[in-house]
Parts: C-alpha cells; sequence; structure tokens
C-alpha cells in the first residue's frame, strides 16, 4: 500500500487546510441529484441533496470510528489474552499504548464527535472480526513495535501511528477497501475527498466538525445551484439545443445534458464565479463521470455559448481584482 501513503505525503500540503467540501464535491452533489430527478426519484430535490451530504459524512465518520477501535483493540487484546486459564507472561504483559493514543481520546472526549456517533452510529457498519484483522496484521509490523517498545507519549508519534494504521493497514489492503465500499456505495465516488478529510482530522483534530462537512456558504451554494438548475431548466436548454448541430438531443448522454445545464446556469446566474472555473469544472466531471468523448463534448458546447452570451452582453461577471 504505498500508493496510498504516497498519495498521503504528496498531497499532504494541499490537504492540511481542508477542513470542508469544496465546491467540486458540491457540483458533484448537485449532478447526481439532478440525475436522480430526471430517472423519476420521487423525493424533494432538497431532501435528495442532503442525503448526499449526509453520505459523507456517515461514511467520515465511520472511518474515524474504525480507526478508534482498531486503537482500543490493543486493550481488548490485552484483557482476552490475560483472561485465559493458563496466561504465560508474554499473556499478561501485553503492551496496550496504542489504546492510550492521545488523538484517539482527544476525539472521543469532542462533543462534535460524540454528537456524531449518536448521529450517524458508526457501530452498526462495524464487523467486530475486521476490527481484529486489522490489529492482528498491525501488530505484525516493525512499525507497529517500534511504536509500542518507545516509552515515551508524544503526541506527534500517536498521530504518525494513526496515518499508518489508515494508510498501510487499511488502504493497503484490498479486503478492507473491499468491506468499506460493501457498506457504503459512496465510497467509489467519494474516496479521495474522504481521505483527504482523514488527513485533516489526524493533523488537525480539534478543527473538524463532524457533524457539517458543508458549511453555511457552500451549502447556500449547493442549494442555489440545485434550484437554479431545475427553474432555469427550459431555458438552459434552450441555450444548449441549438448548439447540438449534428447531435440528436434525445441520444445525448444524460449526464452530459446535465452537466451543460449546469454549466449554463453557473455562466449566466452565479455573477462571482469566473467563466473559466465553471466550464472547465464541468469539462472535468464529464471526463469522470460519463463517457471517453464527454468532456470535449461538454467542453466545445460551453465555449461556444459562452462567447456568444459574452458577445451578446448576456454575461456579467463581478472582478474581484483590485
Amino acid at each position: 500500500m504505498a500508493v496510498l501513503w504516497n498519495y498521503l505525503d504528496r498531497f499532504a500540503p494541499q490537504l492540511a487546510l481542508r477542513f470542508m467540501m469544496n465546491r467540486r464535491n458540491i457540483r458533484i452533489k448537485v449532478m447526481q441529484v439532478l440525475y436522480m430527478i430526471e430517472t423519476e426519484v420521487q423525493i424533494a430535490p432538497k431532501t435528495l441533496l442532503q442525503k448526499e451530504f449526509d453520505k459523507t459524512r456517515n461514511l467520515f465518520v465511520f472511518l474515524v470510528h474504525l480507526l478508534h477501535q482498531v486503537a482500543l483493540y490493543a486493550e481488548v487484546e490485552a484483557n482476552q489474552r490475560a483472561s485465559k486459564n493458563l496466561p504465560n507472561q508474554e499473556d499478561l504483559t501485553v503492551n496496550t499504548k496504542l489504546a492510550g493514543n492521545l488523538l484517539v481520546w482527544q476525539t472521543l472526549e469532542s462533543e462534535s464527535f460524540k454528537n456524531a456517533l449518536e448521529l450517524v452510529k458508526p457501530a452498526q457498519y462495524l464487523d467486530d472480526q475486521i476490527v481484529k484483522s486489522i490489529f492482528r496484521q498491525l501488530s505484525e509490523t516493525s512499525e507497529y513495535q517500534l511504536y509500542i517498545n518507545d516509552q515515551s507519549r508524544e503526541k506527534g508519534k500517536d498521530k504518525e501511528m494513526m496515518k499508518f494504521i489508515f494508510g498501510t493497514i487499511i488502504m493497503g489492503s484490498e479486503r478492507f477497501v473491499d468491506y468499506i465500499e460493501e457498506r457504503f456505495s459512496n465510497w467509489e465516488d467519494e474516496g479521495d475527498i474522504i481521505i483527504g478529510f482523514i488527513l485533516n482530522y489526524i493533523q488537525k483534530p480539534s478543527q473538524i466538525n463532524f457533524i457539517d462537512l458543508v458549511g453555511n456558504e457552500k451549502m447556500k451554494f449547493a442549494i442555489e445551484l440545485l434550484e437554479t438548475a431545475i427553474d432555469k431548466k427550459t431555458i438552459t436548454e434552450e441555450i444548449i439545443v441549438p448548439k447540438l448541430k449534428n447531435w440528436d438531443p434525445e441520444r445525448i448522454a444524460l449526464i452530459d445534458m446535465i452537466l451543460l445545464r449546469l454549466g449554463v446556469c453557473e455562466l449566466v446566474y452565479f455573477d462571482t464565479i469566473p467563466t473559466k472555473v465553471s466550464i472547465n469544472e464541468y469539462i472535468d466531471l464529464a471526463k469522470d463521470y460519463s463517457t471517453e468523448q464527454s468532456g470535449q463534448f461538454v467542453n466545445g458546447i460551453l465555449d461556444s455559448i459562452h462567447k456568444e452570451m459574452l458577445a451578446a452582453g448576456k454575461i456579467h461577471k463581478i472582478s474581484h481584482k483590485k
């Protein structure tokens, strides 16, 4: 699992200050909600949106809970071995240093995390055998042996051990990753952002709001984007369809049309978002979530719409340059 470990080290500087979802994540959520609406899911749009955000929070809280349970299992293991009918000296002297990990106990005493545990109830997704298996695999590593044989207690080293457990032991095992994916359908789409959240949690646990990973400003943007895309559907499609000269609108991938609608909404109705940012975001999303040709297709259509509307004076953006 050098792969994820390298990922964590490589992107640590960018991820270090990220404690909430960014606008790309928001756009993905809105795209998913619009797709569900188009496929006749009979739930209020804002309710669907909140459910999508809840999925992210639930997955994050579960993984933090899993980390804690692996650490606390050191004490469970020690008690079980000491309770044998005929314990030997090794059974009676099992090292429980990991169970006292400072990061774990700082979080367990956090009101934010206590509230998240009550709300999410992550134990319902957890198999004790998985915790045991992760701990046993951990205990066989030289990194763990070095950690428990160091009699000092340092916050930095405790954090590094939790980072090692997550990045190398859990994410390094296909079995463990499959276990997560089986219980959380959003893992495939949101694995990267969750990894970032976990890294940030380990680095600065006191700055994590376990209940709300969105924030008021981002939530406002999400709702405005969703409602605008719904309310202005007819208008945006009237702008898009004439640009589909050699395309049958009925045969265009639904995701592509949704991304085009969102892109046009941002170009026309969100005056604080630079046009280049909007266009590039939706090109990237088309590449990630639609067909191989979708990125180029979305690029061509949005670029054409942008140029035409700009020439007609229909795009007005607020400049933040002084």
